[in-house]
């Protein structure tokens, strides 16, 4: 893939790398071939996934969004951006780190792009920790809806005046499917209030129980195909656009999904320290 080039690469469930504007984001990083009894489906992500990344972004605490094993791959001076409420959450397990928290409506700026947290209808997270869930809009010459975990809620459909890409989770990590979430059918209505150019979904396929996927494999590949089926009926105008994980999604003049190719590593553009 050429540099300067803005896409998303769907790297598993909730974990997706955006490069717009030359600025690199990494979503929700899960990198790991196992998380509790949950297992990956496929090959684990290599370490070109974190080069050069400018920071993360954490939608909210439970364990198959944050990831500490995963945290502590990350390169040293990698900010994270995090909801409102979890500072200290992420300051204790690793001293020193910036954290900068965003609750819904609040905005940072890195680089040529703008990061604003949205709201999330979405349980919690973790005990003893008093954060609210979010999304993220990432706005520069294009802008691209990160949903985290979410169901409809009220304002969905003005969070964006042109979107450019809307990221929405389909599904889940297991058989079935429990409330603060979105399955294919909400997921195509999500799409419909928010018209994006392109909608393309996440949060299927990757992690699943050990040993059930002989047992009950359709979870796996059955919801994004089912949210593409709706969004045609519900929202035609919507681009789907269904890479599987390690794929990319080119933004602007790019035909489906491509192979991805990581990008060489970079000199940071600032000396922020680490976080996990």
């Amino acid at each position: 893939m050429a540099e300067g080039v803005d896409r998303i690469v769907y790297v598993g469930h909730a974990t997706v790398l955006i490069e717009l504007d030359g600025v690199r984001l990494l979503t929700d990083p899960v990198l790991g071939g196992w998380l509790g009894p949950l297992r990956r489906q496929g090959p684990a992500p290599g370490p070109e996934v974190v080069e050069g990344l400018d920071a993360v972004l954490i939608s909210h605490l439970h364990r198959d969004h944050v990831d500490l094993r995963s945290l502590r791959r990350l390169p040293f001076g990698v900010p994270l951006i995090v909801p409102g409420g979890t500072r200290a959450f992420f300051e204790t397990r690793r001293p020193g780190a910036e954290v900068i928290e965003l609750a819904p409506g609040e905005a940072h700026r890195l680089g040529g792009v703008t990061i604003t947290a949205t709201p999330a209808d979405h349980a919690l997270g973790r005990r003893g920790v008093e954060a609210i869930p979010v999304g993220f809009l990432v706005e520069g010459t294009r802008s691209l809806y990160f949903a985290g975990d979410t169901d409809l809620f009220d304002g969905m459909a003005t969070l964006a005046e042109d979107l450019d890409l809307a990221l929405l989770p389909v599904w889940g990590w297991g058989p079935t499917l429990g409330p603060g979430h979105l399955n294919p059918e909400r997921a195509a209505r999500a799409a419909t209030l928010l018209a994006p150019r392109i909608a393309v979904p996440i949060h299927w396929g990757t992690l699943y129980p050990a040993g059930l996927a002989r047992l009950r494999p359709r979870p796996l590949s059955e919801p994004p195909r089912e949210f593409a089926a709706r969004v045609r009926a519900l929202a035609p105008g919507v681009d789907v656009r269904v890479p599987a994980p390690g794929e990319a999604v080119v933004l602007g003049g790019g035909e489906g999904t491509a192979g991805w190719r990581p990008r060489q590593p970079q000199l940071r553009r600032h000396g922020h320290p680490p976080h996990a």
